[in-house]
């Protein structure tokens, strides 16, 4: 605790996923909503998702987008995956193909799966595809390390 009261973010939002753990949705909102404001973009996430359903806050779908977008500016894969669905709901498919390369291009495997899809409905390039699917694996390959592998191991036990 000593260093969430000395305004850490990553410790503050580590505090929010406790609370949200043990379903204090309304603690856990507010340590989101501190460590957000220090400019943690995992805190942004899990906002969004807050606002988007009411959880611990009250449904705001501008306070949604807003933290979604945060996430996603900040570099946070999943949430750029989400924008990319809000954009294909709302009918913007060319910002939901933009979207997903760069999410693709972070490493997440739902974008690179939905961009697939969309370049079988003729809504990407083959050029496009091509590099998005060079980027994933640049991504991917860039996360491998024997520690990681490690720690996998360590987990499957």
């Amino acid at each position: 605790m000593r260093r969430v009261e000395a305004n850490d973010p990553a410790a503050t939002y580590q505090a929010g996923v406790i609370c949200s753990k043990e379903g204090d949705y309304k603690g856990a909102a507010a340590y989101f909503t501190k460590a957000a404001g220090s400019g943690d973009i995992s805190a942004h996430f899990d906002l969004s998702g807050m606002y988007r359903e009411g959880e611990g806050v009250e449904k705001d779908e501008k306070k949604h987008l807003h933290h979604l977008e945060q996430a996603a500016i900040g570099g946070h894969p999943n949430a750029r995956h989400n924008l990319a669905i809000f954009e294909w709901k709302s009918g913007r498919t060319e910002r939901t193909v933009k979207h997903f390369i760069i999410a693709a291009n972070m490493g997440n495997d739902e974008s690179l799966e939905s961009l697939k899809k969309c370049y079988g409905m003729g809504l990407v390039s083959k050029e496009k595809i091509s590099a998005a699917l060079r980027g994933h694996q640049a991504a991917v390959d860039a996360m491998k390390s024997p520690h990681r592998d490690k720690a996998k191991a360590a987990l499957r036990i």
